[in-house]
């Protein structure tokens, strides 16, 4: 087990999104849990994290089943509103902590971070920020823009991934001497002990014999969604009792998936939950499959989702994207995006063969073992040392 540093007798600030919240909290309430191990940590929060135009059909909703937070060196303020830039100057001007720690993820933020971020900057308290997107997933000119405007203002940003370094640098022009790889955490507060995937299977449809293949996660242009939909029918034509689950807020419009299972006579075989998963709901999915697929077109950063699938220790499946390799020991498992035939082969080569899933059950446990919290976060309180001592 990984032993925490000697804590010294400073404070941080952390910036972004906390249970109930939705946004970043999975990643958030892990990290603070883990930093306030270390030293005293007080969590900025929102009260109102966007307006509702932003993500209509509920999805500004709380979250109620995210785990209970008691942390005697936590403390947790929700007090942000999007629309009121007087909470921004309060949190910025009159914070007593000894640095920022802003988690940047979400371009609408991106008035609030500013302003919060200045004000510690004004008061000459170091700033670092944690960039979960370096680019945005889908093409934005002012994302570029107004995040290099805010990376300016931070004294050391971390990024999860090699890739993401270089484009740090390469992109926005920033020194690599200020920039720090620490990786994404597994998010193990998902998992649920004593489950019994049987139960599980039989509530939500499945038999016990099926060989089930999770996508999940919000369903987005580059998430490759088509690809895993032609992919199965492949697989299906091998493996007949395979099913394939896809579980995830719509942010864009199903009716081409639905054509497209249609088209390929797979509606008695792919199962749907097109919706947001309360946390407290994540594992009945991850319990139920026997792999978890990544299938995506494009992507620069690390995947929540993938963290999560190690975190239960799946078998994992990834297109060779942005940081998503690095959740993966057997390359074979590492398939060329857009490529169907590829992505089915590897599928076909594990799903059926009870060894090589163990092989690739027991890759996950070193990988999350390598993504452990306590060592994340002592490489995260040796940035906060060096900048304020």
């Amino acid at each position: 087990m990984i032993k925490s540093e000697t804590p010294d007798n400073i404070k941080i600030a952390m910036l972004g999104s906390f249970p109930p919240l939705r946004g970043l909290s999975s990643y958030c309430l892990e990290l603070a849990l883990s930093i306030a191990d270390l030293v005293d940590t007080e969590f900025i929060s929102f009260k109102k994290l966007y307006p509702s135009f932003i993500y209509p059909g509920g999805g500004l909703n709380e979250d109620n089943t995210f785990p209970a937070i008691n942390h005697p060196k936590l403390n947790i303020k929700r007090r942000l509103t999007w629309y009121n830039p007087f909470t921004w100057l309060k949190e910025g001007l009159f914070g007593d902590a000894n640095l920022l720690h802003a988690q940047w993820w979400s371009l609408p933020l991106f008035p609030i971070y500013f302003i919060i971020c200045s004000c510690y900057k004004i008061r000459r308290k170091p700033i670092v920020i944690t960039v979960h997107n370096v680019l945005p997933h889908e093409k934005s000119f002012a994302y570029k823009k107004l995040s290099g405007s805010l990376f300016r203002l931070a004294d050391h940003l971390i990024v999860h991934t090699a890739k993401n370094k270089e484009q740090m640098i390469t992109v926005y022009g920033i020194s690599s001497n200020k920039i720090s790889l620490v990786p994404h955490g597994s998010l193990d507060f998902h998992v649920k002990q004593g489950i019994e995937r049987d139960k599980i299977r039989e509530e939500m449809g499945f038999d016990t014999k099926d060989k089930i293949i999770l996508l999940f996660g919000a369903i987005r242009a580059y998430k490759g969604v088509d690809t895993a939909i032609k992919s199965f029918a492949q697989v299906l034509a091998k493996i007949p009792e395979s099913r394939l689950l896809i579980a995830g807020k719509l942010w864009e419009k199903w009716e081409p998936y639905h054509n497209l299972i249609k088209e390929l006579n797979l509606e008695n075989y792919i199962s749907t939950y097109l919706d947001y998963i309360p946390s407290g709901e994540v594992y009945r999915y991850f319990t139920a499959s026997d792999i978890v697929i990544l299938p995506y077109h494009h992507f620069d950063s690390q995947s929540g989702v993938g963290a999560t699938a190690i975190s239960f220790r799946k078998p994992l499946i990834v297109t060779d994207a942005g940081g998503l390799p690095d959740l993966v020991c057997d390359q074979r498992f590492v398939v060329r995006p857009n490529d169907v035939s590829c992505l089915a082969t590897a599928i076909i080569g594990c799903i059926n063969d009870p060894v090589q899933l163990k092989a690739m059950t027991d890759a996950s446990e070193i990988i999350t073992n390598k993504l452990a919290w306590p060592e994340i976060a002592n490489k995260t309180y040796s940035i906060y040392k060096r900048l304020t001592d």
